[in-house]
């Protein structure tokens, strides 16, 4: 873990407890009856693994029949590939790859036509940062910069590639890094790096840690440079990071955001999407003490879902209307 320990002490204990409760209550299962399921999270550096942790354990406590466990993976890109494949049931996702894996990119090689939408999450505000004492003022200032655009196969990095693009640069007109989020907060820390592209919800971490120590300030970007990516991609929106939340900005940060969404193949039962919908809407609280972005999730976001919604959606949602 990155920053001071405090940082992740609330998530960590709370998964440590209801790991326990788990526990307790798994002497009451039939012996043999319980199926193993999988939810593809990121890093332990940013948010998606400490709320996906918590998530799974809620689930299992929900669900006689079935256990579920939080994965470390590389992010976005890499668990659709793994819901593709087989290895994974559910997983997190960002909006743009959510996106690209329906309608066809190359990350995919072709298009993921069974993938649905389950439920949303919160929003990713994107996270520009420099190295202290540069003199880079924006985006356009990068040429020539070493660049950490995220890790290889996340949602960052195709966060990353599209932000640039918009602002006239491409991976050839800087040298990229691909880092995760804590090591880009430790790379400009150590002047490894000159600047950072990390799409996650605040307060993050490793944003925490790179701020805090002087090692990196955040810059903004531009709401035509916002118009300007939600004219090429349309699950870009305008958003901002408050002041206060990093040391450094006292005054609201304007910003692009990306939805973060939970997707599986459409052959995932529904009970086990509608336990998740009733979850997400009955424990608020607890997944705020994992961390404060669960309080921007809002179940209406799935009328505005980027591709089709599961079917366990629909029944959900003609149980409660």
């Amino acid at each position: 873990m990155i920053g001071t320990k405090r940082h992740f002490q609330g998530p960590r204990k709370l998964i440590l407890i209801l790991l326990i409760f788990i526990l307790g209550c798994s002497g009451d299962r039939p012996r043999g009856t319980s199926s193993f399921l999988s939810l593809g999270t990121g890093g332990t550096g940013g948010i998606y693994y400490p709320l996906g942790g918590a998530i799974a354990m809620l689930l299992s406590l929900e669900d006689e029949n079935r256990t579920y466990t939080a994965e470390v993976t590389g992010g976005a890109v890499e668990n659709i590939n793994r819901i593709r494949a087989g290895q994974i049931d559910l997983a997190f996702a960002t909006a743009n790859t959510v996106y690209d894996a329906y309608f066809g990119s190359p990350e995919f090689n072709g298009t993921v036509p069974d993938l649905r939408v389950v439920a949303p999450l919160y929003p990713n505000p994107t996270h520009v940062l420099v190295a202290e004492g540069s003199e880079a003022q924006s985006i356009e200032d990068f040429r020539g910069l070493r660049v950490s655009v995220g890790a290889p196969g996340s949602g960052t990095e195709q966060i990353s590639k599209r932000i640039l693009e918009a602002h006239g640069l491409t991976y050839q007109d800087v040298e990229v890094r691909y880092l995760t989020f804590t090591e880009s907060a430790s790379a400009l820390k150590d002047r490894a790096i000159d600047a950072a592209i990390i799409s996650v919800g605040y307060p993050a971490a490793s944003i925490l840690d790179a701020t805090a120590t002087g090692g990196a300030r955040l810059l903004p970007i531009t709401p035509s440079r916002i118009t300007e990516l939600m004219e090429l991609y349309p699950y870009f929106g305008p958003g901002e990071i408050p002041g206060g939340i990093y040391p450094g900005v006292d005054e609201p940060l304007s910003t692009a955001v990306v939805l973060n969404w939970i997707v599986a193949p459409e052959t995932l039962p529904n009970d086990i999407v509608i336990n998740l919908l009733n979850l997400i809407d009955n424990n608020r609280q607890t997944l705020e003490r994992v961390h404060p972005m669960a309080l921007q999730i809002e179940l209406a976001f799935l009328e505005d879902a980027p591709i089709p919604i599961h079917s366990g959606v629909e029944q959900w949602w003609s149980g409660i209307r």
